[in-house]
């Protein structure tokens, strides 16, 4: 794959770039330049809010949204290899995980196609009081205006499509700043969109360029009515701030806990919690985490954890054989870096990893005795790191759990339905997930978290309903 240059993104179809700057895109591996980007500005993004603008009162049939996300769902699923090959390289995913993406994008897009058939509103039982006798009351469900959209580096497709999908389906025109770290992908889904799917070209805007410019562009501007928003809780919650008139989606961080009972299968806890902890190099909001499990199954399950994680094959992301490559960039490896570094300074052990291999790429690590107020417990890693605590019981475990600013997914191994349903009620958290991984999401699911974790519920049908406004309609006799 050659050197990549944008310099046509759709906005329209017409070369904007007014500052004349261009942002370097970095494969995270090989740490070489694989092409760049325009760095936008508040002038594009007042372009692309105009055009958009236009598109929204012109209006998209409900019908015609559907087919086109039919036809997405059809063209993203032939084109597998091509953008699995664009997200490797530009997040360092690798490449088998990569087309496990495509393939949920591709079930996103689905979902949304269903949901832009089934909108509707619902009648309303106007004589059910005598001031409405004669009266014939229901409901519209009406897009809420243009959206924008700011999307994360770890998944640059499917997250982007759980924006896009939503929007089109809803009838909002949208305006898409993607990660400068993962822009192709979003482009090329862009271009797929309007040159293959029949999206009229003023439905979909990119606006590729930084947060301080092209992203508070997005928040403040007047004539957008939704920001959602993936990415860390400061960032995210600064926005919220920023725009108080606006609907605002934050899908942010957690650092998820397992709980694994002596009576649940710790075996298969371990061999999930393989990948589940390490996936993506750890960089998903509900990569397992905070480990938590009985004393008396302690030293097993840790030896077997252990080996499983010596197992993965760390590399180059365009390997096949690779499970764990780079994370997205050198600042951020050194960061987690330097979280492990401080945890055994503090009295923590590393059971495996925690070094560097020889490609500079930072091995899977388990941490042991690790304390509630270290940073490797405390706050989101996004790494491939894990720790492992022990607990006596159960009520205790779901405490340490319970101790998060976070609040997205939680989940607990165990034989006992009493024991489930204790942990299904006391875990505070948006999911809560029984004798699997925290890190399991299912697309069509109402995802999302408390606290730092974000305010909203995505899911293409919980997407749509936050997308739309409900109107009220009267007929008099």
């Amino acid at each position: 794959m050659d050197n990549m240059e944008i310099t046509r993104i759709p906005l329209c179809g017409e070369r904007w770039n007014s500052s004349g700057s261009w942002i370097d895109v970095v494969d995270p591996f090989q740490r070489k330049v694989i092409g760049r980007i325009p760095a936008c500005t508040s002038v594009e993004v007042d372009r692309a809010v105009a055009q958009a603008q236009g598109a929204l009162k012109r209006g998209l049939p409900q019908w015609q949204r559907a087919k086109i996300l039919d036809v997405a769902a059809v063209r993203l699923a032939a084109r597998r290899e091509e953008f699995a090959q664009l997200i490797a390289r530009e997040s360092a995913k690798p490449i088998r995980t990569a087309r496990i993406e495509v393939d949920r994008a591709v079930g996103t897009f689905e979902f949304s196609a269903a949901e832009a058939r089934k909108l509707a509103g619902e009648m309303i039982p106007m004589e059910a009081l005598a001031a409405g006798a004669g009266k014939i009351g229901f409901t519209l469900s009406v897009p809420v205006g243009v959206i924008g959209a700011i999307a994360p580096f770890n998944f640059p497709l499917n997250l982007v499509v759980h924006k896009v999908g939503p929007a089109i389906a809803a009838g909002c025109p949208i305006i898409l700043k993607p990660a400068s770290q993962t822009p192709f992908t979003s482009i090329a889904l862009a271009e797929m969109l309007i040159d293959e799917c029949g999206l009229p070209s003023d439905w979909l805007h990119v606006v590729t360029g930084g947060g301080s410019t092209v992203g508070n562009a997005l928040v403040d501007h007047p004539d957008i009515a939704l920001i959602t928003f993936t990415g860390s809780p400061e960032v995210g919650w600064s926005i919220r701030s920023r725009a108080p008139r606006k609907k605002v989606g934050l899908e942010l961080g957690n650092n998820a806990p397992i709980v694994i009972e002596a009576d649940g299968d710790w075996e298969t806890a371990a061999a999930k919690i393989r990948l589940a902890g390490f996936s993506h190099a750890g960089q998903s909001c509900i990569s397992t985490q905070r480990i938590f499990v009985h004393s008396s199954i302690a030293a097993d399950f840790t030896r077997e954890l252990i080996s499983q994680v010596s197992t993965l094959v760390v590399g180059d992301p365009l390997d096949e054989a690779t499970e764990v490559s780079a994370l997205i960039s050198l600042a951020e490896r050194d960061r987690v870096a330097s979280w492990i570094h401080e945890a055994t300074t503090q009295g923590a052990t590393i059971a495996c990893g925690g070094a560097l291999d020889e490609n500079g790429v930072l091995l899977p690590t388990i941490i042991l005795n690790a304390r509630p107020e270290m940073k490797v417990c405390s706050r989101e890693v996004f790494g491939p790191v894990v720790t492992v605590t022990t607990y006596d019981e159960v009520g205790k475990a779901l405490e340490m759990a319970n101790d998060s600013d976070f609040g997205l997914q939680a989940a607990i191994f165990t034989s006992r339905i009493d024991t489930a349903l204790q942990a299904i009620r006391t875990l505070d958290f948006g999911g809560v997930v029984v004798n699997d991984v925290p890190t399991f999401r299912a697309d069509q699911q109402p995802y999302g978290g408390l606290r730092d974790s974000g305010n909203t519920r995505e899911g293409p049908a919980y997407s749509v309903k936050e997308m739309t406004e409900i109107r009220m309609v009267m007929l008099g006799a």
